[in-house]
């Protein structure tokens, strides 16, 4: 008998909100993040938009300990504080052998990088940190989560750019479904507005030039997109198996009810044109979880706004439903939040876990002209029908990474 997961606690700094509560709101007011940097290097740069969080980390966290970790990981630990604490979760009531953690970053600790590097430069080695290489590895976010709820059941960073927060979600259910944990605190982080990154990106005409409208610059499926919008935060959730959550009267907001991992072998930044890995991400994600496309009601998809992936993961959405679209509301919050990358797919996780629990679908803004892609895509927001209902959250990355997430409504 396959092993139920279930969500428990949620947590999120974002854009648009410092927390989970704030975020959703904005998220069904349809307001947006992004906005102009004021970073002095945006003026050589071809984008000066970006989407950073609405709350400093430093407003949150101790001054001391959020100095030890970089910025992606300061943003991690506030998600994952909340997260812990929505959970009602209690670290002396816990076997810590039977708590595991899995928080994703697609790029890692660049910032520190980075200024490690121009103090080397400019100042010599001596002023290079010695909390550099812990707050620049990739696992530092996680280590840290680790350290703070006592995570002895095993600490993991998926790394699959875009994709990583829905694959760390994806490894925590099949953590707890192995056996090998009850508890596991996952989801995604990132903080990447630096020169070198966005010029990066620019270089590869992957970031919006909409400089004088920054609110309107990401419109998923609009004809005139044209690139995504770089954000940043994380989000966290907690899940645990059936029994151990009954076992202490823990809520439950929906049911992780599987997931779906599969590759491209296409290109290394192109999606597959016909989205074939994407469709399959999507067939197992929903295989694994007994469902049918009819049970499918929501879908919060990749769709970063930019020209091939949008059209892609529309075609591959349709494939994988088997052309049983009509009854199923597709809506991307990444017109509000901008791409996260690696924490993408576990923000927007915590969004469809919403839409299931308040049984609302936050709209997609921007959309003015509309791209024929045969989806009912949310412009307002929409209504989820009654009873049990089951929707699907889609992460895509670079490297033809491709991971989809089916949660499960829950009485």
């Amino acid at each position: 008998m396959t092993t139920r997961v279930l969500v428990t606690g949620l947590g999120a700094t974002t854009p648009v909100g410092g927390d989970v509560a704030d975020t959703w709101s904005a998220l069904l007011a349809g307001h947006s993040g992004v906005a102009r940097l004021e970073h002095p290097w945006v003026e050589a740069l071809p984008t000066h938009i970006g989407a950073p969080v609405l709350v400093e980390p430093s407003e949150v966290l101790d001054r001391v300990k959020a100095r030890r970790l970089d910025r992606s990981g300061q943003l991690a630990m506030v998600a994952a504080l909340e997260a812990w604490s929505d959970s009602g979760l209690d670290q002396a009531d816990l076997d810590p052998e039977r708590v595991a953690v899995a928080i994703a970053s697609g790029i890692g600790g660049v910032t520190t990088l980075l200024s490690n590097y121009d103090s080397l430069i400019n100042s010599g080695p001596r002023r290079v940190s010695p909390l550099a290489i812990p707050m620049l590895m990739p696992n530092g976010p996680a280590a840290a989560v680790g350290l703070a709820v006592g995570a002895k059941a095993g600490v993991h960073t998926p790394v699959s750019a875009c994709a990583s927060g829905n694959e760390a979600i994806a490894l925590g259910i099949d953590l707890i479904r192995l056996g090998r944990a009850d508890v596991v605190v996952c989801g995604g982080t990132e903080a990447a507005i630096h020169a070198l990154p966005m010029a990066a990106f620019g270089q590869m005409m992957a970031l919006s030039r909409r400089n004088d409208e920054p609110t309107r610059a990401s419109r998923p499926w609009d004809k005139g997109r044209d690139g995504f919008v770089l954000g940043e935060g994380a989000a966290v959730i907690v899940l645990e198996s059936q029994a151990h959550a009954e076992a202490r009267g823990a809520k439950a907001y929906a049911e992780a009810a599987g997931a779906g991992v599969t590759a491209d072998s296409h290109d290394i930044a192109q999606p597959d044109p016909a989205g074939l890995g994407a469709t399959r991400a999507m067939k197992l994600a929903m295989r694994e979880a007994g469902l049918t496309p009819t049970d499918i009601v929501h879908i919060n998809a990749h769709a970063t706004s930019t020209p091939q992936g949008d059209l892609a993961e529309a075609g591959a959405i349709k494939n994988a439903l088997d052309g049983q679209t009509d009854h199923v509301v597709v809506t991307s919050t990444k017109s509000m939040t901008g791409h996260l990358l690696g924490a993408a797919g576990a923000l927007e996780s915590v969004a469809t876990i919403m839409a299931l629990r308040e049984r609302r679908v936050p709209p997609t803004i921007n959309l003015e002209d509309p791209e024929d892609v045969g989806l009912d895509v949310a412009t307002t927001v929409r209504d989820l029908p009654a009873g049990q209902i089951a929707a699907l959250n889609n992460s895509f990355g670079f490297g033809g990474h491709n991971v989809a997430v089916a949660f499960r409504s829950v009485e």
